[in-house]
């Protein structure tokens, strides 16, 4: 019988700790902690992440700052911006909502925000500690699902761990997180040889592909531990994962669900890394 891994009990559970962290920081310090949002242009899913992001501040006791730039704004105004907020004090993380428009580097802009400052966990500093086990900020949704292993009494220590997908932002973190817990971890892809082995092997096996259904119940061991990063449509414009849930979920021992699974956990981990990059401040 499987257990349902829910992303929303933990989230909320985690938010509960960092309030309270936040509270104990104002009383320490006597100051506001600051997250900057900064949305350029109009994509109206970004709009929709902003918002969520806003109010998980406002659930936590951080203070947010918004800044709207139209999508014409130029590289030059872009990075400006971005600077300013490096050198202000009330900042002690900075978010640049992605995708940028099409004509901005996003690459540049994100290179000016210090490893101090990027709660987004994307810098190559970051990556690097990561890689080398050293404290950092971490990439918020593989450290989400580290928090949420953590808190089912999963311990990936000696265990096979498969990740499907090997993007800067989850695949290669999600990795390296893994093997920083002393599980012996494979990275698949579009180029990987016949996947379905490598999958069949996982103790904990980890989605991350942007593919409907893309993992299939032949794909899964007996007993797996199975995650679902992907945020998709099916067939029938209905959310889903990258895991055919229905068929999988009699063959693992854990599952997350999407939505409900991973998903709560990313903008949990932003106000996480916003809290831990106060504290390192000071």
């Amino acid at each position: 019988m499987f257990k349902l891994i829910d992303g929303k009990a933990h989230s909320q559970g985690i938010r509960q700790e960092i309030s309270k962290g936040v509270e104990e920081y104002k009383k320490n310090f006597g100051k506001e902690i600051g997250l900057a949002v900064v949305l350029i242009g109009d994509n109206s899913a970004s709009k929709v992440y902003v918002r969520n992001k806003i109010k998980a501040c406002e659930e936590v006791g951080i203070k947010s700052y918004s800044y709207y730039l139209p999508a014409e704004t130029s590289q030059n105004q872009a990075e400006e911006l971005v600077n300013e907020l490096v050198n202000d004090e009330r900042i002690n993380g900075i978010l640049v909502q992605l995708p940028l428009p099409e004509h901005l580097n996003s690459e540049k802009i994100l290179s000016l925000i210090p490893m101090s400052k990027d709660v987004d966990g994307f810098c190559a500093e970051n990556m690097g500690s990561l890689c080398m086990n050293k404290e950092c900020l971490v990439a918020c949704t593989p450290n989400g699902v580290m928090k949420m292993l953590e808190r089912e009494g999963i311990d990936p220590k000696g265990k096979k761990a498969v990740v499907v997908g090997r993007s800067n932002i989850v695949g290669k973190p999600m990795a390296m997180l893994l093997l920083n817990a002393d599980a012996t971890v494979t990275v698949c892809h579009s180029k990987t040889p016949d996947l379905k082995k490598q999958c069949l092997e996982a103790d904990i096996l980890v989605a991350a592909i942007g593919r409907a259904k893309f993992i299939t119940a032949d794909m899964v061991k007996e007993g797996a531990v199975v995650i679902d990063v992907g945020m998709d449509r099916d067939e029938n414009g209905k959310l889903c994962g990258d895991v055919d849930f229905e068929n999988v979920k009699e063959k693992c021992s854990y599952i997350t669900p999407v939505p409900g699974g991973v998903g709560p956990m990313t903008i949990t981990m932003l106000m996480y890394n916003t809290l831990e990059a106060a504290k390192r401040s000071v």
